[in-house]
């Protein structure tokens, strides 16, 4: 009797405050397991941004996870699943392996990102870190040429305590004695008695310099053309990062690339052949 009075003489006010309880009750449990979500994701971030071992092992804890993720990429990927040939490339243990299933056809030591980052004021802002996750390998070169990005010329500014200076296509710049031009795809030196000099293709180190500034070469010159660098081979993964050799060995092992991974010139002519365009390869 005294529930229903409560319903017949107020009864709008009552199911107005029964509605807004459950819907309340719903948002709640909606907010709590968006919270949980989020927090999954930045932990998982944190773990692959900071390559945190802590923070992974909470979040396995979290799920229940017993088993090492190590292992479950190297023996349960899609690579393996197809039985189709895949790369692994481990940046903690510097090391590649190429696997079919479960059976290990090469192995070889590598170099990876250095993660450091470079400021070139207005020129840009640049991290070289190996990329994580899944790539394919999208193209294959012997003998590769290097068009170096901007931050090269950046960097080795920034070496010697120089300035930069950019040529473009057509533009000219003095030298005093002369000027700094393009002419059928080269970089040529046009003395003031009319004479004109090329000034070949780029070698590492030893960059076109002018009024105390090193100069970044129009795209498509030999001047921003480099051999040598990426070593004999190269297999191409895309937005410019590679599996490549290198001209200097001794940096394997190391963090210490620009995002490439790189291997000594022997072990990335073994690799090569075995490797078909479309390869899975998976870095983390």
């Amino acid at each position: 009797m005294g529930v229903s009075r409560i319903f017949s003489y107020g009864g709008k006010t009552v199911w107005l405050l029964i509605t807004g309880f459950i819907v309340a009750a719903i948002l709640s449990v909606m907010l709590l397991t968006k919270t949980a979500e989020l927090r999954y994701q930045r932990d998982v971030n944190r773990m692959v941004y900071n390559d945190n071992l802590g923070v992974l092992n909470e979040v396995k804890s979290k799920l229940g996870m017993t088993g090492d993720s190590l292992k479950a990429l190297l023996n349960e990927t899609a690579g393996e699943a197809t039985n189709q040939p895949y790369i692994v490339v481990s940046m903690a243990d510097h090391h590649l392996w190429y696997k079919q299933g479960k059976d290990v056809l090469f192995e070889a030591a590598v170099a990876t990102g250095s993660g450091k980052e470079l400021v070139g004021g207005s020129a840009g802002q640049w991290r070289f870190e190996t990329p994580r996750g899944r790539l394919t390998v999208k193209g294959k070169d012997e003998d590769p040429a290097w068009v170096p990005p901007d931050w090269h010329y950046v960097e080795q500014a920034h070496k010697k305590g120089l300035g930069i200076v950019r040529l473009d296509q057509g533009e000219k710049i003095s030298t005093g004695d002369g000027v700094l031009t393009t002419q059928n795809g080269e970089v040529v030196k046009r003395y003031n008695n009319g004479s004109t000099v090329s000034l070949g293709g780029g070698v590492e180190g030893k960059e076109i310099v002018a009024n105390g500034n090193i100069v970044i070469p129009p795209y498509g010159t030999t001047a921003r053309r480099y051999m040598g660098v990426l070593g004999t081979r190269r297999l191409e993964l895309g937005d410019g990062y590679g599996i490549h050799g290198t001209d200097h060995p001794e940096s394997i092992g190391q963090s210490v690339s620009h995002g490439c991974v790189r291997l000594r010139n022997e072990d990335i002519e073994r690799l090569y052949p075995m490797v078909a365009v479309g390869t899975p390869v998976y870095i983390y």
